[in-house]
């Protein structure tokens, strides 16, 4: 007869997860440690880091759980649209964390509705976690966590990752195979734009591209990393497209729900034109960092694009949005037609 812990990882195989693990709350001890060494090494870090600190003390808020199920599924399956390559992370295109149009997403919902089923009682926070992610799934022994902070299986770090507390004692961990880093490698390192990630392993947040063109950065026409952005409009892929272990990784086999048709209003002429209306029904909902009223940092984002990739073409647009109603976009704008001499 099959253990529940037997019977949850046989029910998420099936419904297409890559690794399926489950640890005793006590394997998650040492993450505290971890978390306050971050802080240590670079302390300006420390106010992003406070936000997150609930999930070193899980059973502060959840003194019932016992143990963690912890779920890896793929995307880097999906085909990416080339109205946004390089310019949205990949992250958030295929982000599967609210997108009920998803398999993912879907399958999450199967999967929790399964354990109800066996009578256990569970938490989630499909968005942000009830757990530090990649570090339970590192202790399941799903895969590695690489220098640039990413967790990575064999089929590299394009992974989704999400957890359960459960209220029954369970452990079902893998051995991973996961090759470590090569020797000497700091790619992730030099590659940084911003020296966010300034040794492997250490990174100041509040300097990262993703932080500071989603729901940071806003201040942006003073900010001076700005020019350090180069493509990027939204998130940052940067240090993970540039490691060896993602090398041939990506197989874009299938199109994600919607995508193709919603990347057609994502280009950066369309942002800096968008209605208020059309982001808050078709955008902000899949790129939730940022708010119903935050359609303005998007086009923030747009100018230091146009500015850093200028062209001709961009003019225009950069002169209207001069004339913009919101105070913050029309800044942005007057400060990159002085700096491009449009």
């Amino acid at each position: 007869m099959q253990t529940t812990a037997q019977l949850i990882r046989e029910r998420a195989y099936q419904l297409g997860y890559e690794k399926c693990g489950i640890i005793p709350v006590r394997a998650l001890e040492g993450y505290a440690e971890k978390f306050n060494e971050r802080i240590q090494k670079i302390p300006a870090s420390e106010m992003f880091y406070q936000r997150q600190r609930h999930l070193t003390q899980p059973l502060e808020h959840y003194p019932w759980a016992k143990s963690v199920v912890i779920l890896v599924a793929g995307y880097g399956k999906y085909k990416i649209p080339e109205a946004v390559r390089g310019q949205i992370a990949k992250a958030y295109l295929f982000d599967v964390r609210c997108d009920a149009s998803s398999e993912e997403f879907q399958n999450s919902q199967a999967m929790e509705r399964f354990m109800e089923g066996l009578g256990l009682k569970i938490a989630t926070n499909r968005k942000f976690g009830v757990v530090g992610l990649r570090w339970a799934a590192m202790q399941a022994g799903l895969g590695i966590i690489r220098r640039n902070n990413f967790f990575y299986t064999q089929a590299g770090s394009w992974m989704h990752l999400e957890a359960w507390l459960t209220d029954e004692e369970m452990e079902l961990r893998e051995a991973s195979n996961t090759r470590p880093c090569p020797e000497g490698c700091n790619r992730c390192v030099k590659a940084c734009p911003t020296r966010s990630l300034s040794a492997p392993y250490t990174m100041l947040p509040n300097t990262c591209v993703s932080f500071l063109t989603t729901f940071g950065g806003r201040n942006l026409p003073q900010e001076p990393l700005r020019k350090t952005f180069g493509s990027c409009i939204y998130g940052c892929d940067i240090c993970q497209d540039v490691c060896p272990m993602n090398k041939g990784k990506w197989q874009e086999e299938k199109e994600f729900p919607g995508l193709a048709e919603l990347s057609l209003a994502l280009t950066p002429e369309n942002i800096l034109q968008m209605k208020d209306d059309f982001y808050r029904a078709k955008v902000q909902p899949k790129f939730f960092y940022l708010s119903p009223d935050e359609l303005w940092k998007w086009q923030i984002n747009v100018l230091s694009f146009m500015r850093n990739n200028y062209q001709a073409k961009y003019k225009n647009v950069i002169l209207t949005a001069c004339e913009s109603d919101n105070e913050k976009v029309r800044e942005m704008a007057q400060t990159i037609a002085k700096e491009v001499a449009v």
